[in-house]
């Protein structure tokens, strides 16, 4: 099953109309990335989490999409660990001095661990915020959405195809897996990291071949039906604001409130 996908539901968050999800990721993505409170983070995420679970969507789509993410979590973890500067050092040296030329250098800081912690948690946060959209909204709905928002067309295409072809890259990657494990090949899953990384190739060259064939089909596709031909173009479906959608950005507003007078007053 695709990580991301579209999921049909009857919640309060698959009624809302979508600006009012575009509007409400926006705005918790800009106060992931300004806030330095651990618990405005903590707020937000326990927000998303509840959002997962009122929406029907799968706890296990979460755990997915956080297996996925997890080794650039350890990267920023690692980086920030080494890189940022800090007084209070955990390892030091990092590279023993019987080392030649380069021993006795390197250190890893307490405040450079705890800093890469954070971004990381920030990170872990928008990953699990962000699918909510797409999981919860239709891809035309969503197209029109950004439209009514000013956006132009072309660009909200471009975005919500890219949206789309996630679940298609991901039915292709395990197609090829798949098609690996017939000719004898497990490495992905039976051999270690270094057989993995080595074995990556295998897989990302098919890949790449046929999103680039899907591509060419798209362009050729869009061109019959004279894409772009018009400057206004219109829709059969219609969105409009309810009192619903109201209720929602009052909501908003309130929440937001509350965490600007924790994080920029209090």
């Amino acid at each position: 099953m695709p990580v991301i996908e579209y999921l049909p539901g009857n919640s309060f968050f698959h009624k809302l109309d979508p600006r009012v999800k575009i509007i409400f990721l926006l705005s918790f993505a800009v106060f992931i990335f300004t806030t330095r409170n651990f618990y405005i983070i903590s707020v937000i995420l326990a927000l998303a989490l509840f959002l997962w679970i009122t929406s029907g969507i799968p706890i296990a789509k979460i755990i997915n999409i956080v297996r996925l993410m997890l080794p650039i979590f350890i990267f920023v973890i690692i980086v920030q660990a080494l890189f940022q500067v800090g007084h209070t050092n955990l390892v030091s040296p990092l590279i023993p001095k019987f080392v030649p030329l380069i021993g006795g250098r390197g250190r890893i800081t307490l405040e450079g661990t705890i800093f890469g912690l954070v971004i990381g948690y920030r990170l872990l946060t928008l990953i699990i915020l962000m699918p909510l959209i797409s999981m919860t909204t239709d891809i035309n709905t969503l197209c029109l959405g950004m439209v009514k928002m000013g956006m132009s067309y072309k660009i909200a295409y471009t975005a919500t195809i890219a949206i789309n072809m996630i679940p298609s890259m991901e039915e292709q990657i395990m197609t090829v897996m798949d098609a690996q494990k017939l000719r004898g090949f497990a490495v992905f899953e039976e051999g270690r990291i270094h057989e993995k990384m080595k074995a990556y190739p295998t897989l990302v060259v098919p890949m790449v071949i046929g999103a680039m064939k899907k591509s060419m089909l798209m362009s050729v596709a869009m061109d019959a039906r004279a894409f772009g031909s018009k400057k206004t173009r219109t829709y059969i479906d219609k969105i409009a604001f309810t009192a619903t959608d109201y209720s929602a950005l009052i909501m908003l507003i309130i929440l937001l409130g509350i965490l600007s007078y924790y994080n920029f007053i209090r």
